[in-house]
């Protein structure tokens, strides 16, 4: 979980949780953005900027996910920041959208960075959003 932040994370500091790759589920991963971002006092506006990139990065894995998936979050909480990585099994030959589609566009308006890879049959969207005032 160090990808984007350069900073290491201990077991404390990462929650983990797993829904059905279905749309009905993400509420769940949303809610639990926003808790997790009030943690760290995000500002009200960064708290609901977060859970729309989340939930659209939830979306664009879900378009690509196998049937009967699981998407899999995993959130690691830093002094100043907080990542998401969403991750699911994919069909074979699916993609991500491109980085200059508009999907993309939203995702890196709303956070500090974020970041894609596929491998092993596995796609995962990484975000990450620091607190303002860092």
């Amino acid at each position: 979980m160090t990808q984007l932040t350069g900073q290491p994370t201990t077991d404390d500091d990462v929650v983990h949780l797993t829904v059905p790759a279905d749309g009905g589920y993400l509420g769940v991963l949303r809610t639990a953005t926003a808790g997790l971002a009030a943690r760290l006092q995000f500002a009200l506006d960064e708290i609901e900027d977060l859970r729309i990139a989340v939930d659209e990065a939830c979306a664009m894995l879900l378009a690509i996910a196998t049937r009967d998936a699981e998407l899999e979050c995993c959130f690691a909480v830093t002094e100043d920041a907080l990542t998401v990585e969403v991750t699911v099994p994919v069909v074979p030959g699916a993609t991500l959208p491109s980085e200059s589609s508009f999907a993309w566009k939203v995702l890196t308006a709303l956070t500090t960075a974020a970041a894609a890879q596929s491998a092993d049959g596995r796609a995962t969207i990484s975000l990450l959003t620091r607190r303002s005032g860092y």
